[in-house]
């Protein structure tokens, strides 16, 4: 099960840390990452870490203002968004890959969580 919090709303160059706990779900075994759906628009792919290497992913549009991190003690993922700017506005997900590797896409993750709503304006 996977329960994402830390939303809210900012203005645009505020920042969050959204965060994610994955119970009964082993951090070492799965790949986990973080989704967003902007209104209108289809899902896409924030970050994804995987957890055989630890290598972390993120789509284009992150532009270096994002961190994905875990605590494997507390079983659970956290991204930290700085500078953030209206087109970030959306509900995040965090979801769960079948495996170790991030998946190609966001249809390809097996278990979500409910989103949290990150909405940036002034």
């Amino acid at each position: 099960q996977l329960q994402a919090s830390g939303g809210g709303s900012v203005q645009p160059g505020g920042s969050l840390r959204l965060s994610c706990v994955a119970s009964g779900l082993s951090l070492d075994d799965y790949a986990v990452g973080w989704v967003r759906q902007a209104p209108g628009k289809f899902r896409e792919t924030v970050s994804c870490r995987q957890s055989h290497n630890g290598r972390t992913f993120y789509g284009g549009f992150v532009e270096g203002r994002f961190t994905h991190t875990l605590d494997k003690a507390e079983s659970t993922v956290y991204l930290q968004m700085d500078n953030l700017k209206p087109k970030d506005t959306g509900i995040y997900y965090c979801a769960s890959a079948l495996g170790s590797g991030c998946p190609a896409g966001p249809p390809d993750f097996v278990a979500w969580g409910r989103g949290t709503l990150v909405t940036v304006s002034s």
